[in-house]
């Protein structure tokens, strides 16, 4: 039953909380999450997490944006309704493509900009009327929350927390939360 307690080591400061991150890291202790109320640079590196394939997704999404954005402009204004604005004909989609260009950008960047929203929270498991799964709501504001499971090594973890700067140090049984 002990696998089910946590600990949390609650700071004040961005920079001990890299500090520490880097030390319980050298000490072979997991953590489980870090939750702070501002984005940390270089939190993700310090707790040794895997790049990100974001950039990857947000580059197909605007491919995919960049094709409808053709298909779409070819489809209206050359085969299904061709117009001769200012004695420009439509023969072709090549011959009017430089007028073509913006809404081409636009549509490229607004797939991009929204299913990468998408794309974020589902895959950050957030959805509306979603429960916050927050544990302590100081973090919204100016504390930092490192969260470490505790496998029989509750004292030494906790000596190597008040070590690392912790101002508040917790034992928390994750059922009970619930």
């Amino acid at each position: 039953m002990e696998a089910s307690k946590v600990i949390h080591a609650i700071y004040t400061d961005d920079d001990v909380l890299m500090l520490a991150v880097k030390k319980v890291k050298a000490e072979k202790y997991h953590i489980e999450e870090i939750y702070t109320p501002f984005p940390v640079h270089g939190l993700d590196k310090a707790m040794g997490l895997a790049p990100t394939r974001l950039a990857i997704a947000a580059f197909m999404y605007g491919c995919v944006g960049l094709i409808v954005a053709t298909v779409m402009m070819n489809y209206i204004m050359i085969e299904d309704w061709p117009m001769d604005i200012g004695g420009k004909p439509s023969f072709s989609y090549i011959e009017n493509m430089p007028a073509f260009v913006p809404i081409m950008f636009e549509l490229t960047v607004f797939f991009a900009a929204h299913l990468m929203v998408i794309t974020f929270y589902l895959r950050s498991r957030m959805w509306p009327f979603k429960e916050a799964e927050n544990p302590d709501p100081r973090t919204t504001d100016d504390h930092f929350l490192m969260e470490i499971a505790i496998h029989n090594n509750e004292e030494s973890l906790s000596a190597l927390l008040k070590e690392t700067g912790a101002v508040e140090i917790n034992i928390i049984d994750k059922e009970d939360a619930h």
